[in-house]
């Protein structure tokens, strides 16, 4: 049985919060909780860099979330313009661990170019 949610979020920070919400609340509907956590925050990487780096002014990103064969994956996607680069973590920095974290995290993890825009995919 294969089960997936989407929703779109708007370019502001109170939407990684509301993602990650969003991904909370679904994998607790499906009774996922192995990894929750993980899963919850690579959504948080994601959005966050959907947000600051991705979404263009006036636009959105979306999430969606898809459970099959236990497997859980999560794809971000943004209409902006760019493609993420998976950086090591200088110790010393306040940002950029992001997609290293998501990297780490997942047992899965791409970056794909669309006609418009990148998905960024992470599976657990």
């Amino acid at each position: 049985m294969s089960l997936s949610r989407q929703q779109r979020f708007p370019r502001a920070r109170a939407s990684v919060r509301a993602a990650r919400q969003f991904v909370g609340d679904t994998l607790g509907e499906w009774g996922v909780s192995e990894r929750r956590d993980d899963i919850r925050l690579c959504v948080s990487e994601l959005a966050t860099n959907a947000v600051l780096h991705g979404v263009p002014l006036g636009r959105e990103f979306s999430v969606r979330l898809e459970w099959e064969g236990g497997i859980v994956t999560i794809e971000v996607r943004d209409s902006g313009p760019g493609r993420p680069v998976v950086k090591q973590p200088d110790l010393g920095a306040r940002s950029g661990r992001g997609l290293w974290l998501v990297d780490e995290l997942a047992d899965e993890f791409r970056i794909r170019d669309e006609r418009v825009g990148k998905t960024v995919w992470a599976g657990s």
